[in-house]
């Protein structure tokens, strides 16, 4: 029988859960928030917009397939730590390098396990998201806490600066130079169709983006161009992209002035522009909306949204913990998507300008596909913008 260490997590409101350490030997602070996907759990670790955050599971056990070198959303993981009910014993999967414990610990994150996460989801569920303390080390009930308390609050902190690229770069997956390892192997096929051609040049802002939008870009025919966030106007102007995409990312919209006032000025200009998660909300105050922060936030697989253009109803992919305010919306945005968990704005249109946004992550990594059609509409703009040119 292995031999267990110790691990707590406390919250600021003084609770305290003992546990089962796993991972690195640290001590870290963060945002406690919890998520209900089943499945998926090395693209959580490893999702930008996570950054700041611990992240509990909701389901029972975690980590039975490993972590393998082909789903990871970054270089390494980016959430600050993580809380499980159970880690599994076995690791079985013939596309697993290492497991998940191993994994974490060479990546300097802390783990929790055999705590009760459904009295943890339930508490942050009810009081909402928590400043709090994850340890692995030897610390008091006491220490735990106050270092939960004396953590700077995620609202009115700017988080993008952490995990955004430092310098321009054209993305490829067969391309180890541009951070991210082989992945789709020259010729692959996807649903019985060839990846496309290259028909549009996107400048695609990156506040945190996750590998798979950009896969999913290249696969519905884009050229993707990666900029910093902190890049301007002017600077993607010089690339001549046909569109902007604005990405996912983490914590608070409003302190990234820079990437509001990028987004406000290629909007401006007419350039087609397509907007997810954190890019939803740039787009959403660089229209003069405003943004609040959530109780607890939308982090899972399987939160039902609204299209009230079709009427269709779709499952989607959410990690998100501030929301653009419906009601201060300018009358050139048209609402396209609502929540129908809580009724939050999901999605936006211009009615002047070719540019639409969505709250949630439609690259589905994890989460259901629903979301595909996006694409669809945001290639529908180039393809109207070209034939109005003609």
């Amino acid at each position: 029988m292995p031999t267990t260490k110790p691990a707590v997590l406390a919250l600021e409101d003084g609770s305290v859960f003992r546990g089962v350490a796993f991972g690195a030997d640290a001590t870290i602070a963060g945002e406690c928030v919890f998520n209900t996907s089943m499945t998926g759990y090395q693209e959580i670790l490893t999702d930008p917009s996570y950054f700041g955050q611990i992240v509990t599971m909701t389901a029972s056990q975690i980590g039975n397939t490993g972590v393998n070198d082909e789903d990871t959303e970054a270089a390494v993981p980016k959430a600050s730590g993580f809380v499980v009910r159970e880690l599994s014993p076995v690791v079985s999967s013939w596309r697993s390098k290492r497991s998940l414990g191993d994994y974490l610990s060479a990546n300097g994150i802390p783990g929790i396990s055999e705590i009760d996460t459904r009295a943890l989801t339930k508490k942050l569920r009810v009081e909402g998201a928590m400043k709090s303390c994850l340890s692995t080390l030897p610390i008091s009930d006491e220490e735990a806490v106050a270092s939960a308390r004396n953590w700077k609050d995620m609202a009115g902190a700017d988080y993008v600066k952490d995990v955004t690229c430092k310098e321009p770069y054209v993305w490829s997956d067969q391309d180890p130079a541009n951070h991210n390892a082989p992945y789709v192997p020259t010729g692959t096929v996807f649903g019985g169709a060839a990846i496309p051609g290259k028909k549009f040049r996107v400048a695609a802002f990156d506040y945190g983006a996750k590998r798979s939008i950009y896969r999913k870009l290249v696969r519905h025919g884009f050229e993707v161009h990666v900029f910093p966030a902190g890049a301007t106007a002017a600077q993607v102007d010089e690339y001549r992209p046909d569109c902007v995409f604005l990405s996912n990312g983490p914590g608070d919209p409003e302190p990234c002035d820079y990437a509001i006032a990028a987004t406000r000025e290629l909007i401006a200009q007419g350039v087609p522009t397509f907007g997810i998660c954190l890019g939803h909300q740039i787009m959403g105050l660089a229209v003069g909306a405003k943004t609040v922060k959530m109780k607890t936030g939308h982090h899972g697989a399987n939160h039902p949204v609204k299209d009230l253009d079709d009427g269709r109803v779709v499952i989607t992919s959410q990690n998100h913990g501030f929301a653009v305010d419906a009601a201060t919306l300018p009358a050139n945005a048209r609402v396209t998507h609502v929540s129908l968990f809580d009724g939050t704005l999901q999605g936006f249109a211009l009615t002047d300008k070719p540019a639409f946004c969505f709250q949630g992550h439609p690259e589905a990594s994890p989460g259901p596909h629903d979301l595909a059609y996006l694409f669809d509409r945001f290639t529908a703009l180039m393809d109207a913008r070209q034939a109005g040119a003609r």
